[in-house]
């Protein structure tokens, strides 16, 4: 069963205060993503979502089914390792920084300096620019995570940053 987090967000809307991230202890509390530990990450299928900022909006929703018996602990780990780039929010992430003047001009310093950095570092620093941080749900199956993720997603007044919708 999905934590109360959930629950809310879908009765309620994501737009709402901090009751969109009460619930279940050791899921609904609000993680910054570059801070999590392996031993708070489940590694059991689920959905998460993630605001940017810690009381700014919630942008996105994500789920893991059962991927190599990782769960939600692969999948989040992807975005702050800085290899997922080119999907889901990684994508979204760093689609927005790149278009952040700011953001773009720190890059560009790094490679006229001659220290330019990888594709990961970027997207490792595109992460941080967002400040986002997470919260999760297990569920008791990955076909259960694919449902609650569709059913979040089927909000209208949420500006999701996921490109299928």
């Amino acid at each position: 069963m999905a934590a109360a987090i959930l629950r809310w967000l879908v009765s309620k809307g994501a737009n709402g205060g901090e009751a969109a991230w009460a619930g279940d202890p050791g899921h609904g509390q609000l993680v910054g993503l570059g801070a999590l530990s392996d031993a708070e990450l489940p590694r059991l299928p689920g959905v998460y979502l993630v605001r940017q900022g810690a009381a700014g909006p919630v942008v996105y929703v994500g789920m893991a089914g059962e991927r190599s018996g990782q769960g939600l602990r692969s999948r989040l780990r992807r975005y702050t390792d800085g290899r997922v780039l080119a999907s889901g929010l990684g994508e979204a992430v760093f689609d927005r920084a790149l278009a952040d003047a700011s953001w773009l001009r720190e890059r560009l310093v790094e490679v006229e300096t001659g220290r330019p950095k990888r594709a990961t570092d970027w997207g490792k620093a595109a992460l941080a620019w967002a400040d986002l941080h997470v919260c999760w749900a297990v569920t008791e199956s990955g076909e259960a995570a694919d449902a609650l993720e569709k059913k979040v997603l089927a909000l209208e007044t949420v500006d999701w940053w996921n490109r299928d919708r």
